[in-house]
């Protein structure tokens, strides 16, 4: 009983009363965690910032501050919740969305992470250049993992150009390229080598190196020709060259290996369209729309057939169906403007035109990445009458 006495004793006169220490002010604590983050002491700038958003939990640039040095250390989970009230009361919060979805990629939360990423996008994706490069690669890797294998290559295309062939972008490229929904640390070891195969290839094209995309092309067909998608992802390849014939056929032999495959009928209803074999694509592009109603490029695909089979008023409501699934789509309205000049729609037409001058040049990321290679050459808008 004495010693435990004393003990008592001994901590009462060691620990002096709380309310006895000087109490910071808000302004001192600003200062200390800014200087404590130049010096690049962050634990201790994390705890300052900390307390300062603690006494004030209006100050922005304390959960800007904090949600930035936590992601820095890999405290991921702690970041999201800093980053989450800076965005909720800073005026201008976008380059934290980017972040914010980058903290959600790494906890595995990836719907919220692809709404994120997408918010960041609809405010003009700002942030430095290594930010930009970081989100939008993995950006690119959620839409390929939620099978959007289009915008995912459009992204993972204009990473290649300015960053080169890094052993992450060639694997991300060629799970896009396969159509494979998954991410890189998911799909299973022993796809790796036809994985890398495609993404070489893929690669190659998009640097503009035709030689060395045909040499990973055709090992990648020798090896797995018996593949679902590697059939259709060469066709796409000789799409770029503008090769039809070939293109039709790697098509023509993906259906043959999956006979469901939209993607290669909705393609190889464009090829024949671009070979004036509208009759040859109506089929293709009914089909593919009836199995994927809200298929845009189908519909597309299925109009423009109609409409040059001499059926505009039915190409047009295909092409309207398009439309509202793919607003951003410049060749959607190119075609539209076509369909509503043969029905002698003049002010119809005029719209749809207008709204393809708007959109023509627009890089819009959810656009399609060969949408390029399908749009009518033209040297200027479509004529009105």
């Amino acid at each position: 009983m004495v010693v435990e006495i004393s003990l008592l004793v001994f901590l009462f006169i060691a620990t002096p009363p709380v309310q006895g220490l000087p109490q910071k002010s808000f302004g001192q604590i600003v200062q200390q965690a800014d200087a404590a983050r130049v010096a690049d002491r962050t634990n201790d700038a994390i705890a300052l910032y900390s307390e300062g958003v603690r006494l004030r939990p209006s100050w922005s640039e304390g959960w800007w501050s904090l949600g930035s040095l936590l992601y820095d250390q890999d405290r991921f989970s702690e970041a999201e919740s800093s980053l989450k009230r800076f965005i909720a009361i800073a005026p201008k919060p976008a380059p934290a969305y980017a972040f914010l979805a980058l903290c959600e990629y790494e906890t595995h939360e990836y719907d919220h992470a692809l709404q994120h990423f997408q918010a960041w996008a609809r405010e003009g994706s700002p942030g430095t250049d290594e930010l930009i490069d970081v989100a939008g690669f993995h950006w690119a890797l959620l839409l390929t993992r939620g099978g959007r294998f289009p915008q995912a290559l459009y992204l993972l295309d204009a990473k290649a150009q300015k960053l080169g062939g890094t052993p992450a972008l060639i694997e991300a490229m060629g799970l896009a390229s396969l159509r494979m929904p998954s991410l890189p640390e998911d799909y299973p070891a022993q796809q790796r080598e036809l994985v890398w195969l495609a993404g070489k290839a893929a690669y190659y094209a998009s640097a503009h190196e035709p030689y060395r995309t045909q040499e990973y092309a055709n090992r990648l067909l020798t090896r797995y020709g018996g593949q679902p998608n590697v059939h259709y992802f060469r066709g796409t390849l000789f799409a770029f060259e503008k090769d039809r014939s070939a293109e039709a056929e790697e098509y023509e032999q993906e259906l043959k290996i999956s006979p469901q495959h939209v993607p290669a009928m909705v393609e190889l209803a464009l090829v024949r369209v671009y070979q004036e074999r509208s009759a040859e694509a109506v089929p293709l592009a009914e089909r593919a729309a009836a199995l994927e109603p809200k298929n845009s490029r189908a519909h597309y695909a299925l109009g423009w057939g109609l409409v040059d089979t001499g059926r505009p008023q039915e190409g047009a409501r295909e092409l309207e169906r398009a439309k509202q699934l793919a607003p951003d789509s410049a060749a959607i309205r190119f075609i539209l403007a076509k369909a509503y000049r043969t029905l002698g729609q003049k002010e119809q037409a005029k719209r749809e035109s207008a709204a393809f001058l708007a959109l023509k040049d627009k890089q819009e990321v959810l656009a399609y990445s060969q949408e390029k290679t399908r749009m009518p050459k033209q040297s200027g808008p479509p004529k009105q009458q």
